[in-house]
C-alpha cells in the first residue's frame, strides 16, 4: 500500500469489563491527534465517556459475557443471543464498513481471542479482502494472552493471521514479556509483529486530594470481593489513614448500598472518580486487580500495588502480570482464593514498603506509538517500530 492511512475502522468487542475499550479509545485519540479520521464500532454495553472526543462512534446492539467464565453471550436484556441477532449485527458492521472505506481497519483482540464474535468478524475478513481497494488490516492485542486455550486454536489463530492480516500490533514492550511466552506459535507470524509498548495514559497530575491507600476495582462487575475484602481490612488496620475505595460503575446497585453501610463513613466511598490517575501519585499503594489499563495507570504514576489477580474461569492474563510486576519489585501479590479481610491487611502491610526505582525502562508510550505505526505503514517494510521485535 502506498501513501499514509488517513481512515480508520477500528472494532472493538468488551464482553465484561472496559478495559479492552479504553485501551482502545486510547489508541484511537492518539490516532486522531495523528490527523487520521477514526470511525469506532462498539459491541458491547455503552460506557460513558467512551470512545472519546474526535472518535466517530458505531454502537451495534450490545452483547455481554453471561457470566465471568465467559460461558456464553447474551443481549443486554440478559437473553441468549440467538441466531437472528447474530446475523442482524453482521449486516450493521458490513454496512459501516462500507460506508467509512478505510484505509485501514483494526480489529481489536480477534483472532486471537474473541471467538464468540466470529459470526460477524468472518464475514467483515471476507469484505475486506473483496474490497475494491483492500484496507490494511491488523490486529490489536494486549501484551499477555489467555493460556489454556483448546486444542488447535493457536493454529486457527496463526492460519487467520497468515491469510488475512497485515500486522499484529501487541501493546507491550519485549523487555518485559514477548508475545511467545503465552502464544506458542508466535514464531510463525514473527514477521508480522509489531510491539508498541504498553498503551498508558498521560502522566497524570497529581490531585490536590490526598489518599494513602487507592482502593480500585475496574468496570466492578466482578470486583464484589475485593471492595469487601478492603473494607474489612481498613478496619482491622485502623490508624489515621486516608482511605479511597472506588467500587467501579459495574458494580450492582445492591453491593454498593451494602457497601455504603459497611463502611460507616471509616473510608471514602465512590461508584468512579475520572482523576483515578491523578489520585496515585501521591498514594503509598494502590490495590486493585491486575488488569492491564490499571498496571497502566500504576506504571505511569510511579505507585506501587498490591495486586489481587482475577482468575475467575480459568484466566491467567493478570496473575502473570502481577506475577512479572512483583519480580521486578514493584508490586505485591494476594491470590483471589485467598482474599480475606486479613489476608489483605496483611499483604498491605507489606506491600506499603515498596518503592519504585529511579529508572523503569518498560516503555509506556504504546497509543502514540501505535497511530505511527498505522499511519505510515508500508507492506515492504512491515516493522517500522523502534520497540525491537
Amino acid at each position: 500500500m502506498k501513501g499514509e492511512v488517513r481512515r480508520v475502522f477500528f472494532y472493538v468487542q468488551h464482553l465484561l469489563g472496559i478495559g479492552h475499550l479504553a485501551r482502545a479509545s486510547r489508541i484511537a485519540a492518539a490516532m486522531v491527534e495523528e490527523g487520521m479520521a477514526v470511525t469506532m464500532v462498539t459491541g458491547g454495553a455503552p460506557v460513558k465517556g467512551f470512545p472519546g472526543p474526535g472518535i466517530e462512534h458505531v454502537q451495534l446492539p450490545a452483547i455481554l459475557s453471561a457470566d465471568g467464565g465467559f460461558s456464553g453471550l447474551v443481549d443486554e436484556r440478559g437473553q441468549p443471543v440467538d441466531t437472528a441477532f447474530e446475523a442482524a449485527r453482521a449486516k450493521l458492521l458490513l454496512a459501516a464498513f462500507e460506508g467509512v472505506q478505510p484505509d485501514a481497519v483494526i480489529i481489536e483482540a480477534f483472532p486471537f481471542g474473541r471467538r464468540q464474535v466470529r459470526f460477524e468478524l468472518l464475514p467483515l475478513l471476507e469484505a475486506i479482502g473483496k474490497a475494491g481497494k483492500r484496507p490494511l488490516l491488523f490486529a490489536s492485542i494486549r501484551d499477555i494472552l489467555q493460556e489454556n486455550r483448546k486444542a488447535g486454536r493457536d493454529r486457527e489463530t496463526v492460519d487467520l493471521v497468515q491469510a488475512h492480516f497485515d500486522g499484529v500490533l501487541v501493546h507491550g514492550d519485549p523487555d518485559f514479556i514477548r508475545l511467545e511466552e503465552t502464544f506458542p506459535l508466535a514464531s510463525e507470524i514473527r514477521d508480522k509483529v509489531l510491539y508498541t509498548g504498553l498503551v498508558t495514559p498521560p502522566p497524570p497530575e497529581a490531585s490536590d486530594e490526598h489518599f494513602d491507600f487507592i482502593v480500585s476495582a475496574g468496570g466492578g462487575a466482578v470486583g464484589g470481593r475485593l471492595i469487601a475484602a478492603a473494607l474489612e481490612a481498613s478496619a482491622l488496620l485502623g490508624g489515621d489513614e486516608r482511605w479511597c475505595v472506588i467500587t467501579g460503575p459495574n458494580l450492582p446497585e445492591a453491593e454498593f448500598q451494602r457497601f455504603q453501610a459497611e463502611s460507616q463513613g471509616r473510608v471514602a466511598l465512590y461508584r468512579f472518580r475520572p482523576d483515578f490517575p491523578g489520585l496515585l501519585p501521591n498514594a503509598k499503594l494502590s490495590i486493585s486487580q491486575a488488569g492491564y489499563n490499571t498496571v497502566c495507570d500504576l506504571l505511569r504514576a510511579r505507585c506501587p500495588g498490591l495486586l489481587i489477580p482475577f482468575a475467575a474461569g480459568g484466566e491467567t492474563e493478570q496473575t502473570l502480570r502481577a506475577e512479572k510486576l512483583k519480580a521486578l519489585g514493584l508490586a505485591d501479590v494476594l491470590q483471589e482464593d485467598g482474599l480475606t479481610g486479613e489476608a489483605m491487611a496483611l499483604a498491605i502491610s507489606r506491600a506499603r514498603k515498596l518503592r519504585f526505582p529511579a529508572n523503569l525502562s518498560i516503555s509506556l508510550d504504546g497509543a502514540a506509538t501505535t497511530a505511527r505505526l498505522v499511519r505510515g505503514f508500508n507492506t515492504n517494510h512491515p516493522q517500522p517500530t523502534p520497540v525491537t521485535a
